[in-house]
């Protein structure tokens, strides 16, 4: 009996353990294979100097689209004012974005398929919007090294700007809107729609994909990262190559670019002869010339303050010697300045490259009309003074001119 009852146990025993490994071997094995062996990745070159193409190759899981985001390791200032009118509400926000942590370069390569979704938001012209790009090319989730950018923001209003102030702070933003202020915020700094999103993957049948990576001479020198992405959790590994400068190149970290700096050097050097003769420092041409360079208006505005002393300090000396400064009026005008000095630069913040544009274009149309019309035969009839002025200038100049000969011999 006793046999019969240990026999009936070790039975069960043994049934328990068949039917234990069965269940086991039905259940999935669990996945040994990482997203990141799904998509390899292959660059041509590891260095580049002042700018190149580098070559992209690899292989992802077939008949799967491959996006590659491309980024730098460095950071760069981005702003953006939202003062549009709200849908709902039908008031202005006035709601101020910053970030410092902005990639001073960043580039999204999409399959060549959707070339013609590209072309499409181009022809929006100014009106082209990050978010409907990522949302028609399904590349939402791949948007991700400007996604994670610190975004800070200010209730603002244009008091704030003329006190000195950004606005009241306003609260953190989550990952969702923080990644929806970081489109704009590229847009804004970036501004061209093709110089962030390119069309240039070509994938074949079999998965395997190839794009070319180019960096303009003006890129920033340092670390540039890659990474191919079929979707959110299906990519590669971070490939990583560097971009180094040389002189005459030399980066400016506020700006996010580089500069060759003969060009400046020479174009100021003009510049700033004709300026002196207008009796100003030449920054006010100097200006929307280095904007046309492509650097950043709010930069360009910046660096032109100090460098103007340098002119002005030259054309001070000289125009003292020949007593044509008239130490009251000047006095009083920079009184004026110190004012225009605070709150200028703080406007400059808030307003974009289109409006700063628009508004030094229609002043120096203004003042060039004023000019041109004083110069009339029939404006100069009526102002015999100012001729008078006029052969004063000169006869003082020559004067001065005669006495500088004479004291060199």
């Amino acid at each position: 009996m006793k046999k019969k009852v240990l026999f009936s146990f070790i039975s069960i025993f043994i049934g328990l353990l068949i039917i234990g490994s069965s269940i086991s071997l039905a259940q999935p094995q669990k996945e040994t294979t990482t997203s990141q062996s799904l998509v390899t990745i292959q660059i041509d070159k590891k260095q580049l100097k002042n700018g190149g193409t580098v070559i992209v190759t690899g292989k992802a899981p077939e008949g799967k689209p491959v996006y590659i985001e491309v980024w730098t390791e460095e950071k760069v200032r981005a702003a953006r004012l939202d003062a549009e009118v709200d849908k709902e509400t039908g008031k202005r926000p006035y709601i101020f974005y910053i970030t410092d942590e902005m990639p001073a370069f960043y580039n999204l390569l999409f399959p060549k398929e959707f070339s013609d979704v590209l072309e499409k938001e181009k022809k929006e012209g100014r009106k082209w919007s990050v978010s409907n790009l990522l949302r028609n090319t399904g590349a939402t989730a791949i948007f991700e090294a400007p996604a994670q950018a610190k975004i800070d923001r200010y209730q603002t209003t244009l008091w704030a700007s003329i006190i000195g102030s950004r606005g009241e702070k306003l609260p953190p933003m989550d990952k969702f809107e923080n990644k929806r202020r970081a489109m704009q915020l590229v847009k804004a700094k970036f501004r061209d729609l093709p110089v962030v999103f390119k069309a240039d993957v070509e994938i074949n049948p079999d998965g395997t994909f190839k794009a070319p990576i180019y960096l303009p001479d003006n890129a920033p020198p340092g670390k540039y990262y890659v990474v191919a992405k079929v979707d959110k959790d299906t990519r590669s590994e971070t490939v990583v190559f560097e971009n180094s400068i040389s002189f005459p190149s030399v980066y400016l970290d506020n700006a996010g670019r580089t500069v060759n700096l003969f060009v400046p050097f020479l174009l100021t050097v003009a510049v700033t002869t004709f300026g002196v003769l207008m009796g100003a420092g030449g920054g006010f041409i100097l200006n929307p010339l280095l904007v046309m360079l492509g650097l950043p208006h709010t930069v360009v505005a910046g660096t032109v303050m100090p460098t103007v002393l340098f002119s002005q300090a030259s054309g001070i000396y000289n125009y003292s010697r020949i007593k044509f400064i008239s130490w009251k009026l000047g006095i009083t005008l920079g009184l004026a300045m110190l004012a225009g000095g605070f709150i200028g630069p703080k406007l400059t913040e808030l307003i974009t490259l289109d409006q700063y544009k628009f508004l030094f274009g229609w002043i120096l149309i203004i003042l060039a009309a004023l000019m041109f019309w004083q110069t009339t035969p029939k404006y100069l009839e009526k102002n015999k003074k100012e001729q008078a002025i006029l052969k004063e200038y000169q006869r003082r100049a020559m004067e001065a001119a005669q006495k500088r000969k004479e004291g060199g011999k």
